[in-house]
């Protein structure tokens, strides 16, 4: 038995055999091997490159078959790289010469070759980079390790441990299927994070080592509460654990009862839980966990889902499908938050957004207004389905005045191109925007008079505030919803809302994390976006508390110090309300 201790991102707990997976994009490490091992790399690469061959040459027939000799000749290019004596003998060489594994011989020659597509001077050797990547993923899947899986793959209820898991894996991901996530990187709100809390399925990241220290249908324990992996747990930790599952499934079995009432103080204040969506398949059940609307649909997944760019059509069809699902109640949509760790496979293949410093570089608003194209595709979605429903928009990662301004009136123009052309739209749409930057949040008395609502996204504004990379584990118990720092800023966004009297919400994680709900209602919030699994439980600690109790809450939080004084106060007021639920456990977050 071995117990790894990583971070809590969301709690829970599973026994599950494990699946391990690799990330499709991730950099194949240099690992050399023996001389007498060579032959079997060797051997390996034979097998993996008959395998891809075959496989191209019966997606081909079906190709043809259904959509035309044309069409099916796009295949050809692969058919063509995978007989091609020159790149193969390039593979075999670098196994022979630097002894490594076939997996790395293939992952250097070809992202090599793609890198000279790249930069030819032939458009169509650029454009042909993407068949390029396509065939490397192709090999590397063949290549994999025994046992080893992908999450599209998934044949029974399963325990998912990976590396890290990219937000094209999770938009992919089986729901019926995975039980828990236990991952080697990844910090609090990482997108794993964030995902496995709206599946609402226990999953411990930042563990650096659990891929290696499990083997496939390997029977494990992720603990989502305590931050533990238990790999081959032995009877009595079994034992202990199944006891403590039924426990909280015991607890879990007093949150349905309050779903269907309201979200009210008990000095009669009413709070508005609206749930955060990637599809709009999401909605149902976000409804009959007690949202009662959505605050945030974020977009972007749309495109990370799909091999391609979703059409104009067809996000609008994704949007209409949203509003029919909520029958009458509101529907805030994000504009696209692409970028950082969030790329496409078009912008992957492309390889103009592989930067440096991706959460500080080309992402979010910043991508869509130099690619106005894309941006103008969404927005006309956007308006045409404001005529079937009640949608407000908002512009993510604004960081200065211009960029809204901007941002805005390209939305103008789109709205004047509809008008022209006679199609419908709702012309008095509400438009927000997201609070994530620390500049904006400071500024946000100017920013009030721009738009009709806040929308205080904590996950990156936390990152930007205390100069910590979300996901990174290294670093991990630097990121803190409870510094000071933030505090202060959420204070004042909320205040210069106030004042400017337009709504303000939260739709980050910290919004669904009840040791903070109380501290929220102090500091003004009223308005809330939660993943929906958390709706119950922040609703359950709203009608335990008053106004006046919370800001009793708030006043003594901004008198502390560090995130320590403030997360183990709060955690003790939280307790004292709810004794039944938190009293004798700890509280996630």
């Amino acid at each position: 038995m071995q117990i790894l201790k990583g971070i809590a991102v969301s709690p829970g707990v599973a026994i599950c055999p494990a699946v391990v997976i690799d990330a499709e994009d991730q950099p194949i490490p240099r690992r050399t091997v023996s001389y007498d091992q060579v032959r079997v790399q060797l051997k390996r690469l034979d097998t993996a490159i008959e395998s891809s061959r075959e496989e191209v040459g019966k997606l081909r027939d079906e190709a043809a078959e259904s959509l035309g000799e044309e069409l099916a000749a796009i295949f050809g290019f692969h058919v063509g790289m995978l007989h091609d004596a020159q790149l193969t003998d390039q593979i075999r060489r670098m196994i022979e010469t630097d002894q490594v594994t076939a997996d790395y011989a293939v992952y250097s020659v070809m992202r090599r070759l793609g890198q000279q597509f790249l930069q030819s001077e032939s458009k169509l050797l650029r454009e042909r980079v993407t068949d390029i990547w396509d065939l490397e993923r192709r090999m590397l899947r063949h290549l994999a390790a025994p046992g080893r899986t992908d999450l599209q793959k998934l044949t029974a209820q399963a325990i998912v441990v990976a590396h890290d898991l990219t937000p094209s894996q999770t938009a992919s991901m089986d729901r019926e299927k995975v039980l828990a996530i236990a991952t080697n990187l990844g910090g609090r709100t990482s997108h794993t994070a964030i995902l496995a809390h709206a599946l609402g399925i226990p999953a411990v990241v930042g563990l650096e080592r659990i891929t290696s220290a499990t083997t496939v249908g390997e029977t494990i324990i992720v603990d989502g509460d305590r931050g533990l992996v238990i790999i081959d747990p032995d009877a009595e930790k079994l034992l202990e654990y199944r006891q403590e599952a039924v426990r909280m499934a015991e607890i879990a079995d007093t949150l349905v009862e309050i779903r269907e009432l309201p979200a009210v103080t008990r000095d009669g204040t009413e709070l508005r839980l609206y749930a955060n969506i990637e599809f709009a398949d999401e909605i149902d059940e976000a409804l009959a966990s007690g949202a009662t609307g959505v605050g945030l649909f974020r977009t972007e997944f749309l495109f990370l889902a799909s091999e391609r760019e979703p059409t104009e059509e067809e996000q609008y069809q994704a949007y209409v499908e949203a509003i029919r699902r909520l029958d009458g109640r509101p529907l805030t949509i994000r504009t696209l938050d692409l970028g950082a760790d969030k790329i496409t496979r078009s912008m992957y293949a492309s390889g103009e957004y592989q930067e440096r410093n991706p959460f500080l570089g080309c992402r979010s608003i910043r991508l869509c207004l130099q690619n106005l194209p894309l941006f103008k595709t969404q927005l006309r979605a956007i308006l045409r389905a404001s005529a079937e429903g009640q949608i407000r928009l908002m512009f993510p990662l604004i960081s200065n005045i211009m960029e809204l301004r901007q941002a805005k009136m390209i939305l103008d123009d789109v709205k004047e191109d509809l008008e022209d052309q006679g199609i419908a739209f709702y012309r008095d749409l509400r438009v927000g925007m997201m609070i994530e930057v620390p500049s904006v949040a400071i500024q946000a008395p100017a920013f009030a008079r721009e738009v009709d609502f806040f929308s205080i996204g904590t996950n990156d504004l936390i990152q930007y505030t205390v100069a910590v990379d979300r996901s990174n584990e290294r670093i991990a118990n630097l990121y803190s919803a409870a510094h000071p720092a933030v505090i202060a800023l959420l204070r004042d966004v909320i205040r210069a809302a106030g004042r400017a009297k337009i709504g303000v919400g939260l739709c980050g994680e910290m919004a669904g994390q009840p040791v903070y709900t109380m501290l929220l209602l102090g500091l003004g919030l009223r308005s809330f976006s939660i993943t929906p699994p958390a709706i119950a439980e922040v609703k359950r600690v709203i009608r335990a508390v008053s106004i006046e109790q919370c800001k009793r809450v708030a006043r003594k939080v901004t008198q502390f110090e560090s995130d320590r004084q403030v997360l183990s106060y709060l955690r003790e007021e939280v307790a004292k309300v709810m004794p039944d639920v938190y009293g004798g456990r700890s509280i996630a977050y």
